[in-house]
């Protein structure tokens, strides 16, 4: 029972965080600790400074967007998945802004921890495109860089623009329209490509 409620402090904690941090890079760990509803002692043990809560909650949240992947793949369609999933990449990257920032403070410092690893999202992205491979709905030989190279741009939209939501869709379908195996093709359920349902190269 101890063990279950350490598990839900620490939890509450991470939550309150995420929300607090996402908001404001520079939020005070006394609103985060008050947010969570736990005493000092409790904060502190288990995140004894700043640094330690942020990189553990910016390591958390990289694993659940990668985590993302298998469920997704285990319940949708392998083309279907990876477009949700890169739905959930793009809100994680462009709506955290604040605990990144909040992770550049805690690593900037000479001798500062290292940063999380972004391993566990690439292995989430070579799932993915593996999955398609074998289903025949992209390219062949396509590897994260190349998926990276290919969304660069989206990570530079401005979160803070009201059509940022609009933009980041109609970009991600013009990258998932040129990973396909065959572009000019489109699967039944997609309402039309970046050329529009009449283009007469469909």
């Amino acid at each position: 029972m101890r063990r279950a409620d350490a598990r839900r402090n620490r939890e509450r904690i991470l939550e309150a965080a995420l929300a607090e941090l996402t908001r404001d890079a520079c939020a005070p760990l006394s609103v985060i600790r008050r947010r969570a509803g736990v005493g000092q002692a409790t904060f502190y043990r288990n995140f004894p400074d700043r640094d330690a809560l942020v990189l553990e909650l910016y390591g958390h949240e990289i694993r659940q967007v990668a985590r993302a992947a298998t469920e997704l793949l285990a319940t949708r369609p392998p083309d279907q998945a990876l477009r949700e999933w890169l739905d959930r990449l793009a809100r994680f990257t462009l709506t955290k802004t604040g605990l990144a920032e909040a992770l550049r403070h805690a690593t900037r410092a000479p001798g500062a921890p290292d940063k999380p690893s972004y391993a566990p999202v690439e292995d989430a992205v070579r799932l993915l495109l593996r999955a398609n491979e074998q289903a025949g709905t992209v390219r062949p030989g396509l590897t994260p860089e190349d998926f990276f190279l290919a969304t660069a741009g989206i990570w530079q939209l401005d979160p803070t623009a009201d059509d940022w939501p609009a933009r980041t869709a109609r970009l991600l379908d013009l990258v998932l329209y040129g990973l396909r195996s065959r572009p000019g093709d489109r699967p039944a359920d997609d309402p039309g490509s970046p050329d529009g349902p009449d283009s007469p190269d469909d």
